[in-house]
């Protein structure tokens, strides 16, 4: 039992998997000084220097307060980690993918077959191993 988990955490998947959640905590805390400290500010001169300026208090409870500015700033977060995960490292991944399938012959713009085309050799196959004798007989 402890060697299957011993073998799914060594796994290549999982360890990368971690990686990747540590990496992207420590991203989050650059995105959010970037969001706070120059994002922020510039989202704050369309309205006041208090983010709370961009929001309303249904009720004059303060916990009814509706802020936008909260929202826009986790909306630019979010943008900002999303473009740079992907051009920074889905994209060139992708790339070093296809050049490496290349440099195999593989090509990448090469269909896969589908699957009436497999069932049909398969079908073939079994024939050719039955003597020829097929029942082609569709309902």
């Amino acid at each position: 039992m402890l060697k299957g988990f011993k073998d799914f955490i060594m796994r290549g998947n999982v360890i990368e998997l971690a990686v990747a959640v540590i990496i992207g905590s420590a991203f989050t805390a650059i995105v959010t000084a970037v969001t706070d400290h120059l994002i922020q500010p510039l989202i704050n001169s369309f309205g006041s220097a208090d983010v709370g300026a961009l929001g309303f208090a249904i009720t004059d409870n303060p916990d009814t307060f509706l802020d936008f500015g909260a929202v826009i700033t986790a909306a630019i977060n979010f943008l900002i980690i999303a473009a740079v995960v992907y051009f920074g490292i889905v994209a060139p991944i992708n790339a070093l993918t296809e050049r490496a399938k290349r440099r195999q012959g593989v090509d990448p713009e090469e269909a896969a077959p589908t699957s009436e085309q497999l069932l049909a050799e398969i079908r073939d196959l079994l024939a050719a191993e039955n003597g020829g004798t097929t029942n082609t007989t569709t309902k």
